[in-house]
């Protein structure tokens, strides 16, 4: 069977990183981190308090295509990207090649905010949420997508079998 591959996708402390690595477990798929293919030049920014724009994004999204791509071919991968544009989703898209469904990760600014300032160790300020929010794009009618909440009752479980039944995966 060609597994698709499933891009968790939303702002930072949406929970992509938590919910993919466990659901990429419960598969047996590969788990992607979009966080660990960022430059050193763009954590830096972050760190600082600087929000990215679209020239310090493509090499990332460049390096974690090809690192998707790369994987072996059928095998499905779970990813974990902000993928805030409609551009950005679709250079994944041409990058990948294979199958994607994108799944947006959405909760309310203020929880966003919350999990921001409680999160220790990540190079990504509260100070960035803003911008990020304005830079989202929502997903367009013919993008292959879900769109779930993250709140307190989603689970990896919960997501798991969202994403399942989205995907036809029994």
């Amino acid at each position: 069977m060609h597994l698709p591959v499933i891009i968790l996708m939303g702002v930072s402390g949406s929970g992509k990183s938590t919910l993919g690595t466990a659901i990429a477990a419960e598969w047996g798929m590969v788990f992607f981190d979009g966080d660990t293919f960022q430059p050193p030049s763009n954590i830096q920014k972050m760190a600082a308090g600087i929000a990215l724009q679209d020239d310090d994004r493509w090499p990332w999204l460049n390096a974690l295509g090809a690192a998707v791509r790369a994987r072996e071919p059928g095998s499905g991968a779970i990813v974990a990207c902000s993928a805030l544009k409609r551009s950005y989703r679709d250079r994944l898209r041409a990058l990948i090649g294979d199958p994607l469904l994108f799944v947006l990760l959405q909760l309310p600014p203020h929880v966003l905010a919350e999990r921001l300032t409680l999160r220790r160790g990540h190079y990504m300020p509260p100070s960035l949420l803003e911008s990020q929010l304005d830079a989202f794009e929502p997903l367009d009618p013919d993008e292959q997508a879900i769109e779930l909440t993250a709140d307190q009752s989603m689970t990896a479980t919960v997501a798991s079998s969202i994403i399942a039944a989205a995907i036809g995966r029994r």
